[in-house]
């Protein structure tokens, strides 16, 4: 493929503008940081207007979201099927440290993400996570391709999850009207002609529409778990549905562990923001994007998780909690609109993957900004081929789901915590020099005891984290509960 021979590295175009103007933007950058205390350069620093200058005449134009289009976009990836997971993780961890944590980790991830918002704004020339990448480690090529193969990992497996998550719907919906992988084909066909859509200003559109879907489904969820008379697998002798408010006694640590992690990975998305920052017309807005969609997440979250999980009990729950409705048509009507999220965060992540690639390509010539054959041709290749590799994942690995949060341990620990504490202590370090805890009083000596601990739960993560995913996957091969590969099986909730 174009741009990847060994005698061309990405390298050479990572940071260029059309007018190959990267090494003047990166001075532009250090000069404001030694004029500017603080250094947050944003589009005031006239490196914004230049890029929105730079793009006036082409017929696609990139920077040309609001801040409530991206607010769009962050409902759309958050406010999405994995809510219905919060009653499962509830009913393991006891509702009173379930919510504490929820409200914990949503405080932790918006503060992440404010971090990721200074940095992008000093280097207004950042167009994604992989970018930051090299740049948090001085520079270091090796950085920026290890950060590379992380990012298009993770959103490809979060593709595939929401292949088998459509054909999980359909098998739903129609009583396993098909072969299971019939129905993850069509759902990757649908995703794939949705993905085509070249910038977010337009996705957001449908991101909108997606997020309402989705209230409305969870909504309705937590009504029907209410209002009807029993949850589904109700037996006398399992008696009422049975509330917790601590962890049962004998709750084993890979069970905790993998429910604590559950909600982390719902609020944990910040691997998108920099790829979102960039395409806004004033950055500096993003934080009213980033705060309202925070809120947003703890009231919906904690609401239908405890809720839910009051009127289902822990013998009753299943996850997503769809499955403990008890009655069909209740099941059917509720998780009907989950479609757009299942559709549209797929297609999400694979627009900003094939962005990621595409602006790689082409940076610097008319196909990256103009309707040209080949500009079009490469970017659905581009898609076909991402979309091909998620189906093909998702039917392959016959313990997806536990191989996701496997990837998620690996992954999230570092576009979750590490990159985060380690861009807040080289913000500092640029500002103030190498004893800037101490140069900054009470407030620099916190800041830097937040951000060590910020990247030691990313060590967390990465460590005891992908242990209790691993160890879920070995349990369920010796209960018995791993399907095969490419199996016609019904997946429905």
């Amino acid at each position: 493929m174009a741009g990847f021979t060994a005698d061309k590295p990405i390298e050479q175009d990572r940071f260029s503008a059309s007018d190959n103007s990267a090494d003047r933007i990166k001075d532009k950058d250090l000069e404001r940081q030694r004029q500017q205390p603080g250094g947050e350069s944003d589009s005031d620093s006239g490196e914004i207007g230049r890029q929105i200058e730079l793009e006036a005449e082409n017929s696609i134009k990139y920077r040309t979201c609001s801040w409530q289009k991206t607010a769009a976009l962050l409902f759309s990836e958050y406010i999405c099927l994995a809510i219905m997971s919060f009653p499962w993780s509830y009913s393991i961890l006891g509702l009173v440290p379930g919510l504490i944590l929820t409200v914990f980790i949503a405080a932790v991830v918006l503060y992440t993400s404010l971090i990721v918002w200074r940095f992008c704004l000093r280097h207004p020339h950042i167009r994604d996570v992989c970018d930051i990448g090299q740049h948090l480690f001085w520079g270091s090529k090796i950085a920026w391709y290890l950060t590379a193969v992380m990012f298009l990992l993770n959103n490809t497996f979060i593709q595939g999850l929401h292949c088998l998550v459509g054909s999980e719907y359909l098998n739903t919906i129609s009583g396993h009207g098909a072969c299971t992988i019939v129905f993850a084909l069509i759902t990757a066909i649908i995703s794939l002609i949705c993905s085509i859509p070249r910038t977010f200003d337009t996705l957001s559109k449908v991101a909108t529409f997606s997020a309402i879907a989705t209230f409305i489904s969870v909504m309705l969820a937590l009504i029907f778990s209410a209002i009807e008379d029993h949850p589904a697998g109700y037996s006398p002798a399992d008696g009422d549905p049975t509330v917790l408010a601590i962890p049962a006694s004998g709750t084993t640590y890979v069970a905790g562990m993998n429910a604590f992690l559950n909600i982390s990975y719902t609020f944990i998305g910040q691997i998108t923001l920099p790829s979102f920052i960039a395409e806004m017309k004033e950055p500096k807005d993003f934080w009213k994007s980033v705060t309202a969609v925070t809120i947003a997440e703890i009231i919906v979250f904690s609401l239908v998780g405890s809720i839910v999980y009051a009127y289902t009990g822990t013998q009753y729950m299943t996850s997503p909690a769809f499955g403990s409705l008890g009655d069909e048509t209740y099941k059917k009507i509720s998780f009907s609109f989950m479609i757009p999220t299942i559709i549209f965060l797929g297609v999400l992540y694979a627009s900003v993957s094939a962005r990621f690639l595409f602006f790689r390509l082409f940076d610097g010539t008319r196909h990256k900004g103009n309707h040209t054959v080949v500009g079009w041709a490469s970017w659905i290749g581009i898609l076909a081929v991402l979309w091909t590799a998620a189906f093909i994942i998702a039917e392959v690995i016959p313990f997806f789901s536990d191989l996701l949060s496997i990837m998620s341990s690996l992954f999230d620990s570092f576009f979750g915590f590490i990159f985060w504490g380690v861009a807040y202590l080289r913000m500092r370090y640029d500002d103030h020099g190498p004893d800037f805890y101490k140069k900054r009083g009470i407030r620099g000596w916190l800041g830097a005891g937040v951000n060590v601990g910020l990247i030691l739960i990313g060590v967390y993560f990465l460590g005891p984290g992908t242990y209790a995913s691993i160890e879920s996957v070995i349990q369920n091969y010796e209960a018995g509960t791993v399907g095969s590969p490419f199996s016609c099986a019904d997946n429905g909730v």
